[in-house]
């Protein structure tokens, strides 16, 4: 696929230096995909006053960062389950003719020694140009999509992304002088643990009391540096989490017959009530864990390991409230590309 035939079918190899992708936006149509370390995501949307209508999305679980935490590479079998996805996005992308793109890799492909090779066939094989994001980038795209479901009475809010590769804490505060302004990002940190690496690590078929525990305790060391600084002071904050594990969380504790965003993007939880679905999951076999639809077979190894995270998280944080966002990465790259176009109405 030559330059042209790129820039006509929405794929351009021409990135600006923000990592956008420099094209025509006159249809209105934006297209953003996070490449993660356990899932490929893609959402398509246009304008719509001060937020966006969706078009289109996709999400599949890929294992893209399957084995890395022992190779130090991609593995070819995890290569071929991300190129089968990337396909089906740029197929989707063309279709839509969405103009104006991000499309975004995160810690699988900045862990990962062929990286740069893994990169080099998307392109060739889908068209698709992945930008190589950090993790500070990372976690701010996580506050542009996630900042709408922070209490408006509130103080702020702990926002963490439990990812597969990497975890992003965040400590977002408004300016009580100005609280209709963006909420600011007053502290931030990413640890190098993921729920794939986790039970890479610890094992997640088959986790006992002992091995979660062992979990909740390596994740604490990592976490302890940023609680020392952002933890003294959490009147009228909550937690506000976004991964596939509060999403999963969620679902079971609303006993879902099978999983609804509608129900999930939102809700609030308590601790008790993250406690006892954790003691549940705790509680189940592997086999049981994969019969439930809320989790499924791709998630039943993983859905523990992100509860040790996220356990770790709340020993540092204390905070009564979590509320779930099935939103993230993707929400923040469009809401940021039509802020830069000017196509948001502002209120």
């Amino acid at each position: 696929m030559n330059e042209e035939t790129r820039l006509r079918d929405g794929l351009s190899a021409r990135e600006s230096p923000a990592g956008s992708v420099a094209a025509d936006t006159s249809n209105g149509v934006y297209a953003a995909l996070d490449l993660g370390t356990n899932n490929c995501r893609l959402l398509i949307a246009s304008p719509a006053g001060e937020s966006f209508r969706v078009v289109d999305s996709f999400s599949r679980i890929i294992r893209l960062g399957e084995g890395i935490s022992a190779t130090g590479s991609i593995s070819e079998v995890a290569i071929d389950r991300a190129i089968a996805a990337l396909s089906i996005c740029s197929d989707k992308i063309r279709y839509r003719r969405a103009r104006r793109l991000r499309l975004i890799a995160t810690e699988a492909c900045r862990a990962a020694a062929n990286a740069d090779e893994f990169r080099a066939r998307v392109a060739r094989e889908t068209g698709i140009r992945l930008e190589v994001i950090d993790r500070e980038t990372e976690a701010t795209l996580a506050v542009i999509g996630c900042s709408p479901l922070l209490d408006p009475r509130g103080r702020g809010a702990i926002l963490f992304d439990i990812g597969g590769g990497s975890t992003e804490l965040v400590r977002i505060e408004r300016d009580p002088e100005q609280l209709d302004a963006p909420p600011r990002i007053k502290a931030w940190m990413s640890i190098p643990l993921g729920v794939v690496t986790l039970a890479e690590q610890f094992g997640g078929r088959d986790v006992t009391a002992e091995s979660y525990a062992r979990m909740v305790q390596d994740v604490a060391q990592h976490v302890a540096p940023f609680a020392a600084e952002n933890a003294a002071d959490l009147r009228d904050m909550h937690m506000l989490g976004t991964s596939g594990t509060v999403t999963t969380l969620a679902g079971i504790h609303l006993n879902l017959a099978r999983y609804d965003r509608r129900r999930i993007d939102g809700i609030w939880m308590n601790s008790s009530d993250v406690t006892a679905v954790i003691q549940r999951l705790l509680g189940m076999t592997y086999q049981e864990r994969a019969n439930n639809n809320c989790i499924s077979v791709e998630r039943a190894d993983l859905v523990l390991a992100g509860c040790a995270i996220l356990d770790a998280i709340r020993d540092a944080f204390p905070l009564p409230r979590l509320r779930v966002a099935d939103r993230g990465l993707r929400e923040g790259m469009l809401v940021e590309m039509m802020r830069e176009d000017g196509a948001l109405r502002i209120s």
